[in-house]
């Protein structure tokens, strides 16, 4: 039997924000967009879906006068990728 997947988890977009995530202290919104190749409307979206999940915390913020959005994957959050990707992995060792 296949394990569940979550479907939080399951977009594409969100899937790329959170292996970013899980492999840095936290990234600037900045970042993001350019790594997933979005636009600023979408991944503000995907964002606040993982934030109300708390998958992820967002931080907003000023760089000079600047506004910086900074975002870091919570315990839960990278429970969760962790969780997701173990599933993925059983699905493609199934014979």
């Amino acid at each position: 039997m296949f394990p569940k997947l979550d479907p939080l988890l399951h977009s594409e977009l969100r899937l790329a924000v959170m292996s970013i995530l899980s492999d840095v202290k936290s990234a600037d919104f900045t970042f993001l967009k350019k790594q997933t190749g979005a636009t600023a409307g979408n991944l503000s979206v995907q964002i606040d879906k993982l934030s109300a999940a708390g998958y992820i915390t967002v931080e907003k913020g000023f760089k000079g006068k600047m506004p910086c959005t900074t975002c870091r994957i919570t315990e839960s959050g990278a429970e969760a990728f962790r969780k997701y990707v173990e599933a993925l992995k059983s699905y493609i060792s199934q014979k």
